[in-house]
C-alpha cells in the first residue's frame, strides 16, 4: 500500500518502508523529524528484537511487576484492548509461539534462511497480563512473552501522524509498512492510496487505488513476512487457538477505520477469523477489501468496488444457497 500521486519522503522504520507525505510540502522536514522521533521511541519501548528494549526487559521479568515508560504502557494497553475487542483472536501473548515458528529475529535476518520450526508454542492468553495505568506497571504470568507486532506499529502510525501534523502545520499521511494514519486536512482530492498485497509493491502491482481523507487504513497479509521453516512456509499472523500461522481463506485484508490502530486490529482479526470475517466486518460497519486465496476480491461495508484489478465476487455468489 503506497500513496501514488504526491511527493513523498521514504525511510526505514520497524523493519519496513515508512512513507511521510505532507499536504503543504514546506513543512515536510519538520514532519519527517517528528516521525523519526516517534519511530525511535516505539522501537526502544516495544521491539522484541532489541536486547535493550523495555519489552525485552518485561519479557525477561519472570512474573514480577515491572515499572515501564509511557510508550510501552500505552502499547500494551492497546494490545489488551485489541484482545478484548476480538475475543482473544488478536492476542499479545503469542511471543513464545512466534519464536517456536522461527520468528526469533528481525524479519530481514530471516530472508534466505531456513528457520528451525520448534515444538508448538503455547499462547497463554491475554488475561495473564496485568496492567496498572495509574501506577505505570505491568506484570505478566511467569513464562509469558509478549509480541506487540499486531498493534504497536499501527499505534505508532497514529501517534506519528498527530505529531507530524502539529510540527508541519498542515495535513499529513504517515505509513509504516502499509499501516497508514492521516492527521489534519487532506488535499482537495484526498490522499490517493494504492492498496495491494505487499506495501513494497509499486503502483503497477495488481490492486486498487482509493482516496482517503481521514482516519486510518491497515492491510494484513499472509503473502508478506513469510519465511521458510524445516516444516514448510510460515507467516507472522498467528492463530492464538493453535499457536501456528493462521490457515484461512483470505490472503490479504485491508480495513479503513477511525484510526490506524482500529483498522489494524480488524484486518489482523479478519485474517485469523477466516470466512466469518466478511460478515463480522459488515456487522461492525468497517469498510474492507478482502482478497481470497483464489485471487478474487470482496468489497464490504461501503468499500468502493470500482478500479479494482482483481475479479470481484458478490456476497450472494460467495455464499452457497
Amino acid at each position: 500500500m503506497s500513496p501514488d500521486t504526491v511527493d513523498l519522503t521514504r525511510l526505514e522504520a520497524f523493519g519496513s518502508v515508512a512513507v511521510v507525505a505532507v499536504a503543504d510540502g514546506a513543512g515536510r522536514s519538520d514532519a519527517v523529524t517528528a516521525v523519526e522521533r516517534t519511530v525511535a521511541e516505539f522501537d526502544q519501548a516495544c521491539s522484541r528484537f532489541r536486547d535493550d528494549s523495555e519489552l525485552s526487559a518485561l519479557n525477561a521479568s519472570s512474573g514480577t511487576t515491572v515499572r515501564v515508560g509511557p510508550v510501552l504502557l500505552e502499547a500494551v494497553s492497546a494490545a489488551l484492548r485489541a484482545a478484548r475487542l476480538t475475543g482473544g483472536v488478536v492476542d499479545p501473548t503469542v511471543g513464545r509461539a512466534m519464536i517456536a515458528i522461527g520468528y526469533d529475529r528481525d524479519f530481514a535476518e530471516l530472508e534466505g534462511l531456513v528457520a528451525d520450526s520448534r515444538a508448538l508454542g503455547s499462547v497463554p492468553g491475554w488475561q495473564t497480563v496485568s496492567l496498572d495505568l495509574e501506577g505505570r506497571t505491568i506484570r505478566t504470568a511467569p513464562g509469558v512473552m509478549l509480541d506487540l507486532g499486531a498493534t504497536a506499529k499501527a499505534l505508532a502510525a497514529d501517534r506519528a501522524a498527530a505529531r507530524a501534523w502539529e510540527a508541519a502545520g498542515s495535513g499529513v499521511l504517515v505509513s509504516f509498512g502499509g499501516d497508514l494514519a492521516i492527521a489534519g486536512p487532506a488535499p482537495a482530492d484526498g490522499w490517493r492510496v494504492r492498496v495491494t498485497d505487499d506495501h513494497r509493491a509499486g503502483v503497477e502491482a495488481p490492486g486498487q487505488s482509493i482516496s482517503l481523507r481521514s482516519g486510518g487504513l491497515a492491510t494484513s497479509s499472509t503473502f508478506v513476512r513469510r519465511w521458510r521453516t524445516d516444516s514448510g512456509v510460515a507467516h507472522h499472523l498467528l492463530d492464538p487457538s493453535t499457536g501456528r500461522p493462521a490457515d484461512g481463506v483470505w490472503r490479504t485484508v485491508s480495513v479503513a477505520a477511525a484510526s490506524c490502530l482500529d483498522a489494524n486490529i480488524a484486518s489482523t482479526a479478519a485474517i485469523i477469523r477466516s470466512e466469518p470475517a466478511q460478515a463480522w466486518l459488515e456487522s461492525l460497519g468497517l469498510p474492507a477489501r478482502l482478497v481470497h486465496i483464489d485471487g478474487s476480491v470482496r468489497h464490504v461495508a461501503g468499500w468502493p468496488a470500482d478500479e479494482d484489478d482483481l475479479p470481484a465476487i458478490s456476497i450472494s455468489e460467495a455464499t452457497p444457497a
